[in-house]
């Protein structure tokens, strides 16, 4: 028995299908795609990170959105680097640790219903539900490294992070769980299904008439798609960050807690309130899925050149 066949993958993951690709080589495009996408975001995402954690004070008073970011930006011009690259490590520890579950879950489903790598809406629900418990750890570390900038200026470091976990049988890295469920599906079902459907379409209706190559039309489609992406995970960004950059040593902070905090902070500031970080959120997820997506395609189709030079595809 092979390395490979007791991890439990059969000689049939790594068969080239007639879509040029086998199930091992559309991981490796999807993991790559996320890899170069996290790199590229990270900035965008810990700015946006603590816009939504400044709504309150060191006092646990609700602020204005505009203090929340002028606050952020303090926080930004202080420490530029540090801030930039403030979660970074965590995050791609995460593309393995959480994209392979969730690509994995995603993939299977879509190769085992003959999809062959174009996942659909079914493949997505399903690696949403089940990849949860794996990437909510990784979301609570990033989350926490950037948890204590404001009075720290540093991040916080990941060893003192699990040990503080420890200490509570690592419950604390399971917290904001039910909040990424919905975000991670509304994530699969808008940018990993939705984008590159919108985008065959921009190129099929646009391609022949202009001069558009692959990257204007991705970029075209997550601007589309990116809007409806952010209203529908906003606020759910926002549990997330209530519930993940509270102290592990202290009370953490429950769902419906969350979801009062949220209610209460949209009855001071209205809208505003609700969708703090929203604009920088919309910045951030064209970013994201055009990169992501742009690192994907071009994974892909170095894949299927290769299969195709070698003669791998069946006819």
């Amino acid at each position: 028995m092979s390395f490979f066949e007791k991890l439990g993958f059969t000689d049939d993951y790594f068969t080239v299908k007639k879509g040029g690709l086998s199930q091992n080589e559309a991981m490796l495009a999807y993991i790559g795609g996320s890899a170069f996408q996290t790199v590229v975001d990270n900035p965008v995402t810990a700015y946006r990170q603590l816009v939504q954690q400044y709504a309150k004070d060191l006092n646990g008073k609700t602020v204005d959105p505009k203090i929340a970011r002028a606050e952020a930006n303090a926080v930004f011009i202080k420490s530029p680097v540090a801030a930039c690259l403030s979660g970074l490590n965590p995050r791609l520890v995460g593309v393995g640790l959480k994209r392979v579950p969730k690509f994995g879950f995603l993939l299977g489903i879509s190769f085992a219903l003959g999809e062959n790598g174009d996942v659909g809406m079914v493949a997505a629900v399903g690696a949403s539900i089940f990849s949860a418990v794996f990437i909510n750890p990784i979301r609570m570390i990033e989350k926490q490294q950037r948890a204590y900038f404001k009075q720290t200026g540093a991040e916080k470091p990941i060893m003192e992070i699990l040990r503080e976990s420890a200490a509570h049988n690592f419950k604390p890295l399971f917290r904001g769980v039910f909040p990424l469920m919905g975000h991670s599906l509304a994530s699969a079902t808008t940018g990993l299904v939705g984008q590159p459907q919108l985008e065959k379409y921009i190129k099929k209706e646009l391609g022949a008439k202009t001069s558009l190559g692959q990257f204007a039309t991705g970029l075209i489609a997550s601007s589309i798609v990116s809007p409806i992406y952010i209203i529908m995970t906003n606020p759910l960004s926002r549990l997330e960050v209530i519930m993940q950059t509270s102290a592990i040593g202290g009370k953490s902070i429950s769902l419906i807690e969350a979801c009062k905090e949220i209610a209460l902070d949209s009855k001071t500031y209205g809208m505003r309130g609700i969708f703090r970080g929203q604009g920088i959120g919309i910045a951030k997820a064209i970013v994201s899925l055009t990169t992501f997506h742009q690192g994907r395609i071009f994974c892909m189709e170095w894949f299927k050149e290769r299969n195709q030079r070698l003669g791998r595809i069946p006819a």
